[in-house]
């Protein structure tokens, strides 16, 4: 039978033509029913139309049905995807400018740092929803999170409801390409274990072949002079369009181009594995007035302005795509199509994934959603290792996870009083003045009220 699909934010130009091209991908998925839902209807038709576009060029048996209607979307569901971002823009534009006039700049401000804690704020109610229709109108669906900020969300829904909860972050799957291209090897051939937070998952350990390649990535980093121009070596069998996105890089420019994150691996011998960007609002030491706020590190701020021209180049994207007459069959890096597939045929697959923590996670509490590698079959999902961080990387991640602990509590709530207290357990947004984090704190959640109800 074929699954239904349901994307809740079935209008984001970002995701939306991306998984379906993996979801035309995969072979199992080629009869899917495809519901889109979102509150605005404007980009459900387009959206529609490239769903039928896509069937259409490779001859696929995928159907589509779009609505606003958030309950009928989900009645029957057997996935359901989340893409969402309550208030958009107007609200995050607060989320950043806010901070910055109290000394708080912000590169990303959608997982940690004041800007993760308010995006929380106003998510968490939202998925939490969702999540309860999902316990009514399709209590066997899997929810599968793309929203941020992942940690608290998926947290907040496996703490209030039974709805099985799952949150896929592209991150690693970045990281892994990366560490590939330098190490000469093929992406597929990487082995790690890896354990953490979203966008601060730290790989413990990486080998090819079973040989320990920490040594080899050392070395790279310790001398990045003596790589002089050599450009990658891609290994046979890469994609066309990898090729042409990676060809002719300079091993030197991956790099500069991961300062963050090679600094953080020379000092503490492992390696986190998100981007550099998201990295330094866990570790604030980067993000300061004397680095020129990220700029020695090759981290830039992402302002508002940055995000609406991405958002213009998104339904460009889906505009040339429409045009073609040929869908990609380059993996897009998102894995909802291929843990879909691995619970359909199945066919056991590892990825890393943001659950409960069962074990998996030996160095934090209990029940916090946690990044590790997990097996996805027909049964589920389950943890894989049980890897062990270094003690002090051990202790920052434990005052990460209960300022995210304090966070859903006060989503929850609708308590000031444990808002000021998540801003002060959190790195990024506990540096200033202890008085400004709660005058700080105040302005964003007057400034965004109408997005946040429980605090009325």
């Amino acid at each position: 039978m074929a699954p239904r699909i349901v994307i809740i934010g079935g209008g984001s130009y970002q995701w939306v033509p991306k998984l379906l091209v993996d979801i035309a991908n995969t072979p199992a998925l080629a009869e899917a029913e495809i519901v889109l839902e979102d509150i605005d209807a404007e980009p459900l038709e387009p959206m529609a139309d490239f769903v039928r576009h896509v069937a259409g060029v490779r001859g696929l048996g995928l159907s589509v049905t779009t609505t606003t209607d958030q309950r009928e979307a989900l009645s029957g569901a057997d996935y359901v995807v989340v893409t969402i971002s309550t208030g958009g823009f107007a609200s995050m534009r607060h989320d950043l400018e806010i901070p910055e006039r109290h000394g708080i700049k912000q590169s990303v401000g959608d997982s940690v740092g004041p800007g993760g804690i308010m995006r929380a704020l106003r998510n968490i109610p939202v998925l939490v929803g969702i999540a309860r229709d999902m316990e009514e109108l399709c209590p066997d669906a899997w929810m599968l999170n793309i929203t941020n900020p992942m940690t608290t969300l998926c947290r907040a829904m496996t703490h209030e409801t039974g709805v099985r909860t799952v949150g896929l972050c592209h991150e690693i799957a970045g990281a892994q390409f990366a560490l590939s291209l330098l190490l000469d090897c093929n992406f597929l051939d990487l082995e790690f274990e890896l354990v953490g937070v979203n966008h601060l998952p730290i790989f413990t350990s990486l080998r090819v072949g079973g040989e320990d390649r920490f040594e080899q990535l050392r070395a790279l980093v310790a001398d990045p002079d003596g790589l002089g121009e050599q450009t990658v070596k891609l290994p046979p069998g890469v994609p066309a369009e990898a090729a042409a996105f990676a060809g002719g890089i300079r091993k030197r420019d991956i790099i500069d181009h991961h300062m963050v994150k090679f600094a953080l691996f020379e000092r503490y011998g492992v390696l986190p594995g998100a981007g550099d960007r998201h990295l330094v609002e866990f570790f604030p030491g980067f993000l300061t007035e004397e680095s020129d706020w990220g700029k020695r590190w090759n981290v830039a701020l992402t302002t508002i302005a940055d995000r609406e021209r991405d958002a213009g180049g998104h339904k460009d994207t889906l505009a040339a795509m429409r045009a073609s007459d040929e869908v990609s069959r380059m993996p897009s890096g998102e894995m909802v199509a291929p843990m879909i597939d691995a619970f359909i045929r199945d066919e056991p697959h590892a990825f890393p994934l943001n659950l409960p923590n069962r074990g998996q996670a030996p160095d934090l509490p209990a029940d916090v959603v946690v990044e590790a590698m997990c097996i996805a079959d027909g049964k589920g999902l389950n943890p894989r290792d049980e890897p062990r961080l270094p003690p002090l990387l051990a202790e920052w991640l434990r005052r990460i996870a209960a300022s995210q602990e304090r966070t859903v509590q006060a989503a929850l709530s609708g308590r000031r009083d444990q808002v000021v207290e998540a801003m002060l357990l959190d790195p990024l947004a506990g540096r200033i003045d202890f008085d400004h984090v709660e005058m700080m704190t105040a302005e964003m959640l007057a400034a965004t009220a109408r997005w946040l109800p429980q605090f009325a």
